[in-house]
């Protein structure tokens, strides 16, 4: 998984002091986890923090009909506002796709969703690409702005 981001000194700096306090208890970080995580877990961003990406190619699922494995390519934009999303939590909340029967448009929508509701960003756009089956190549764009 790479994880990158962008700087903007213009950005305010978030207060640990200010900050939810569900948010900062990163419960995975320094920790051996062992199970699929429910949801991502978010710390305050960085100040003149304007974009983050995470990218990974082995984002698993299951075709709901077929019941044939689904491999794809996944890219969550986000601009944050006050916090960011936590990269073990995020690997951990996507290995629970890994048994999981979904259409890769659905997919897309709920790790948008997921990271909209936790982290708040201003936007967040989840660009998946199912790997071909079929010679069919599916991609599924979701978008969220506040």
């Amino acid at each position: 998984m790479i994880v990158q981001a962008c700087k903007n000194p213009v950005m305010n700096s978030v207060s640990v002091e200010t900050a939810p306090q569900v948010v900062l208890d990163l419960t995975m970080l320094g920790q051996q986890v062992t199970a699929p995580a429910e949801h991502v877990e978010c710390f305050p961003a960085p100040a003149g923090l304007t974009l983050a990406r995470a990218t990974t190619d082995e984002l698993m699922s299951y075709c709901p009909v077929a019941l044939q494995p689904d491999i794809s390519t996944l890219v969550i934009e986000y601009e944050p506002d006050q916090f960011v999303i936590e990269s073990k939590s995020l690997k951990m909340y996507l290995w629970k796709f890994k048994d999981r029967e979904v259409f890769a448009e659905a997919l897309a929508v709920e790790i948008a969703d997921e990271v909209m509701n936790t982290c708040r960003p201003r936007s967040v756009r989840v660009h998946l690409t199912q790997r071909p089956r079929g010679g069919i190549t599916i991609e599924a764009i979701a978008e969220r702005k506040r």
